[in-house]
C-alpha cells in the first residue's frame, strides 16, 4: 500500500504543477501520455528481463550462454518482445533514459522524440501518441 500512495501523492504534485501552466483538458493528455509511456517502458524492461533469463539458462530452449557479453545483443531483438505483445521501446527512448534527462531544459523536445520513435518502431501505435510534451514545460 505505502509504493500505492506513493505513486499517488507523485501524480497529484505532478498534475498540480500542470495545472498552474495550462488548462486542464490540455494536461490530462500529458499526464496520461506519461503514464502510458512509464507502462510501456517497464513492460519493455519486464520482458527484457524475462529475454534475459530465457537466453541465459542452460535449460531454456532460448539458451545462448551464460555470459553476458554473449547474449546482450539478443535483448534488443524485436521479436523476443513482439511474441508476447509487448511494445518495443528504442533503448533511448526508454522511461529510465529519459529520466536521466529531466532536469535539462529541452525534456519536452526530448518526450516528443521518444514518443515519434517508439511509434516508429511499433506500427499499432503509429499517429496515436500524443505528441505536445515540447510546448509544455515539464521540467
Amino acid at each position: 500500500m505505502l509504493v500505492s500512495e506513493d505513486i499517488k501523492v507523485t501524480l497529484w504534485k505532478s498534475a498540480d504543477k500542470l495545472r498552474a501552466q495550462m488548462d486542464a483538458a490540455e494536461y490530462k493528455h500529458i499526464v496520461l501520455g506519461l503514464i502510458f509511456r512509464k507502462y510501456i517502458s517497464d513492460s519493455c524492461t519486464a520482458q527484457q528481463d524475462k529475454i534475459r533469463e530465457m537466453v541465459s539458462d542452460p535449460n531454456s530452449d532460448y539458451f545462448i550462454s551464460e555470459d553476458p557479453s554473449e547474449y546482450e545483443s539478443e535483448l534488443e531483438e524485436r521479436d523476443y518482445y513482439a511474441q508476447d505483445n509487448v511494445f518495443w521501446v528504442p533503448k533511448e527512448s526508454r522511461w529510465e533514459t529519459l529520466r536521466a534527462k529531466a532536469k535539462q531544459p529541452d525534456i519536452g523536445l526530448l518526450v516528443d522524440d521518444a514518443m515519434i520513435a517508439i511509434e516508429t518502431k511499433n506500427q499499432s501505435l503509429r499517429g496515436k501518441l500524443d505528441k505536445r510534451f515540447g510546448g509544455t514545460q515539464l521540467g
